[in-house]
């Protein structure tokens, strides 16, 4: 599939073929990102034209070929305070008036490439590597329900292979079912970077409240529980996130970097140094002579 398809552009012919050809359709995409990103444009007209028309595309086209589909919906959705979780919930009626099953997820993460959209554990562990410290947006009290992308990967397939056991009203919740705190989640990836040496790898709490969610916080239902369970618990989807990120190109690059600069900074030092001692040495010749010839004459 083409990666840099646009999904915004109406008419979409190369998206109305996909569709038209699926078995079956994960209505997973979105602009959307981490906090950062949403506190920045989610109350943009761009944003939220973008997702408009996202919508609009997907599910004319699903309701003209009538196929079966999951749409990826957000623990958000009952937030009428941000306009992320009000274009979820227009996500949601246009599923339910098509009979589509709708799953509601709750902060999946893993290894992201953008880092205008990541979330905050790939964000978190990022800056580690790039800027020695990751400061948080808030005083970290919020809590969140973290879920392993690996684990959301399984819950989809097993809602698409039991679709038939479910009803568009059914409250499917995929999600880890644990609450952690974004102060624990900093504390965690701070000791993955003891484990590999870097102990000066300093967080910077901020001091505001949670201003995305609010410190809203809503009941994951189990209701998925006779279906489907999460295996990867937090601390290590972390590190398995973490290893990932830490074995990348990027960070490799970085070390790299970093290595030529400080063996460079070395060489420059070494050229002062030796700059130095043998202009002391020439002074010391040069005296050496001069008393020398003061002896003689």
């Amino acid at each position: 599939m083409n990666d840099s398809i646009d999904m915004t552009t109406i008419p979409n012919q190369y998206l109305e073929d996909v569709i038209e050809n699926a078995d079956f359709v994960f209505f997973l995409a979105f602009d959307v990102g981490g906090s950062r990103y949403l506190k920045k444009y989610q109350h943009t007209f761009q944003f939220i034209d973008n997702n408009s028309r996202l919508m609009a595309n997907s599910f004319g086209l699903l309701q003209k070929y009538n196929k079966r589909f999951i749409f990826a919906s957000s623990q958000m959705s009952n937030m009428s305070h941000s306009p992320y979780g009000v274009m979820k919930r227009v996500g949601e009626l246009y599923t339910t008036s098509l009979k589509g099953l709708i799953v509601k997820f709750w902060n999946v993460y893993g290894v992201e490439n953008d880092k205008e959209k990541s979330h905050v554990i790939t964000d978190f562990i990022r800056k580690g590597f790039e800027e020695g410290e990751f400061e948080m947006m808030t005083d970290g009290t919020e809590e969140r329900q973290f879920l392993y992308a690996e684990d959301c990967c399984e819950g989809l397939e097993t809602i698409m292979e039991c679709y038939s056991d479910f009803k568009p009203t059914d409250p499917l919740h995929v999600t880890s079912f644990r609450n952690d705190s974004i102060k624990d989640v900093a504390s965690m990836i701070q000791g993955q970077f003891n484990k590999i040496g870097k102990y000066d790898v300093r967080i910077k709490p901020g001091i505001a409240k949670d201003n995305i969610q609010l410190d809203k916080r809503n009941e994951a239902d189990n209701y998925i529980h006779g279906w489907w369970l999460p295996k990867t618990n937090l601390e290590t989807g972390i590190a398995k996130v973490f290893d990932k990120i830490k074995n990348s190109k990027v960070v490799q690059a970085l070390k790299g970097a970093f290595t030529s600069a400080f063996r460079s900074l070395g060489n420059f030092f070494r050229g002062i140094k030796d700059f130095v001692v043998n202009a002391a040495k020439n002074v010391v010749k040069f005296k050496a002579g001069a008393e020398l010839e003061g002896a003689v004459n």
